[in-house]
C-alpha cells in the first residue's frame, strides 16, 4: 500500500486525485493533506480519509479547521511552517503536488531533498527549478511522476526506449479558445471569454495561460529538463480535439503517440499507480465517435508567450524563473482587470529584459528572483 501525501488536494488535481484512491482503498493510505484556503472542502476531505495531518496555508481558517476536526485526532498545521512541516514529513512513498503556482517550488524542492518521490502537477517547480530539481531527482535515486497530461504522454511513449534514439518531441496543445479569433481583437478579450476552455475544465490560472498559450511555452521549458532533450527538439503542435496528448519521434522516423479522452484523471492514476497500470478507465476513448483528428502549426506572432518561454531558454539561469513569476502575476492582474488581455505577454518581455540574469542560480537565488520579479511587476500594474 502506497503512502500518499496531496498538496493542493482541494483544487481539481487534488480532487480527481482523491477520486482515484477512492477507487482503490487496498492501494493508498493518504497521510496527509494541504491546502491554500477552501477550508470546508479540506473539512470534508480529511472527515472522509482521516489523514495523520492536514495543513491550510491561510491562517485565517486554521481555528475553524481545529474545530471541525477536534474529534479526528488530526494534527492541524497553517501557513508556511505548516506546508513545510508536512513537505519535511517523511512517512509517504508518494507526494502529489498539485499546488497552483510558484508557491509550490518549495514543497516540491524540499520532498526531493529529502528522497520523497513525487508526482508532480505543479509545473512552476520545474520551470523555475528545472536544473536543480532534477539534479536532485537524479542524485537521490527518487521519482519524479509528471502528472501534466502532455509529460504523462511522452513519458508513456519513452517507457523503454534508449534516449538516444529520439529525435523529437512534439506537445500538442488545443490552441485555446482564441485559436481562430483575429489578434487584433485580443485587447477587447475578457477574463470570462478567456476562461471558456473548448476541450479542458481546469483552474483559472492555467486556463488564462491555454488562452495565451503560455502553458504549451511553459511545457516546453518542462519536457526539457524532465526529459533531458534540448529545447530545439521540442516541438509544439496545435490539435483542437485534445486526443493526441502529445508524440515522440524516432531517428528511424517511428512516431509514438499516447491517446486518450481530455480527463487529466488518467495521467493522474498513471502517476499513481507506476509501473502497475489499473483496470480503470474512467472514460474511454472512442475513435469513431471522435471521427477526425486535426493538426496545425502554432501562430507565434499572435501567441507570443510560445517566442518568450523559447528565449528563456536560450538566456538559461534563472530566465525561466523570470518569466514564469512575471506571466503568474499578469495572469491575476488580467483576471482582476487591471490589465488587458494582450498586456500579459508585455509585462513578461519587460520583466525578461529588465531582471538581472543569474547564470547559475541556486535555490535561494531562485526565491530571490521570485521577490525580484513580484516588485518589479507590482510597480507596473
Amino acid at each position: 500500500m502506497k503512502r500518499i501525501g496531496i498538496f493542493g488536494s482541494t483544487g481539481s488535481i487534488g480532487k480527481n486525485t482523491i477520486r482515484i484512491i477512492r477507487e482503490f482503498p487496498d492501494k493508498f493510505r493518504v497521510i496527509y493533506l494541504a491546502c491554500g484556503k477552501n477550508y470546508r472542502e479540506l473539512i470534508d476531505q480529511a472527515k472522509l480519509l482521516k489523514p495523520k495531518m492536514v495543513a491550510i496555508y491561510d491562517e485565517n481558517f486554521v481555528d475553524i479547521v481545529k474545530s471541525e476536526l477536534s474529534s479526528y485526532g488530526i494534527k492541524i498545521l497553517s501557513g508556511n511552517n505548516g506546508i513545510r512541516e508536512l513537505a519535511e514529513c517523511k512517512e509517504v512513498d508518494l507526494v502529489v503536488n498539485a499546488i497552483v503556482g510558484f508557491k509550490g517550488l518549495e514543497p516540491t524542492y524540499i520532498c526531493v531533498k529529502n528522497g520523497v518521490n513525487i508526482a508532480l502537477s505543479n509545473k512552476e517547480s520545474i520551470v523555475m527549478a528545472g536544473e536543480i530539481i532534477t539534479s536532485i531527482v537524479k542524485d537521490k535515486g527518487i521519482n519524479l511522476h509528471p502528472i501534466d497530461s502532455e509529460h504523462s504522454a511522452i513519458w508513456q511513449c519513452i517507457i523503454g526506449e534508449d534516449k538516444n534514439f529520439i529525435k523529437r518531441i512534439i506537445l500538442t496543445g488545443s490552441g485555446g479558445p482564441f485559436r481562430q479569433i483575429q489578434k487584433e481583437c485580443f485587447a477587447n478579450i475578457t477574463p470570462e471569454q478567456a476562461l471558456k476552455h473548448p476541450t479542458w475544465s481546469m483552474g483559472k490560472k492555467i486556463t488564462i495561460d491555454s488562452a495565451t498559450m503560455m502553458n504549451k511555452g511553459l511545457e516546453v521549458i518542462e519536457a526539457r529538463w524532465l526529459f533531458d532533450i534540448p529545447a530545439e527538439k521540442i516541438d509544439i503542435l496545435i490539435h483542437p480535439q485534445s486526443i493526441v496528448h502529445s508524440l515522440v519521434e524516432f531517428v528511424d522516423g517511428s512516431v509514438k503517440a499516447q491517446l486518450g479522452v481530455p480527463d487529466m484523471k488518467l495521467p493522474i492514476q498513471f502517476a499513481l499507480s507506476y509501473p502497475e497500470r489499473f483496470d480503470k478507465a474512467w472514460e474511454k476513448l472512442n475513435l469513431e465517435n471522435i471521427g477526425t483528428l486535426t493538426f496545425e502549426q502554432p501562430d507565434i506572432e499572435k501567441f507570443p508567450c510560445i517566442r518568450l518561454a523559447y528565449e528563456s531558454i536560450s538566456i538559461g539561469g534563472n530566465a525561466p524563473a523570470i518569466l514564469n513569476v512575471a506571466n503568474e502575476l499578469a495572469v491575476y492582474a488580467f483576471l482582476d482587470r487591471k490589465i488587458k488581455f494582450n498586456e500579459i505577454s508585455v509585462l513578461i518581455e519587460k520583466a525578461l529584459k529588465e531582471i538581472d540574469i543569474i547564470k547559475n542560480p541556486s535555490i535561494e537565488d531562485i526565491f530571490l528572483t521570485e521577490k525580484e520579479v513580484s516588485k518589479y511587476i507590482n510597480l507596473l500594474i
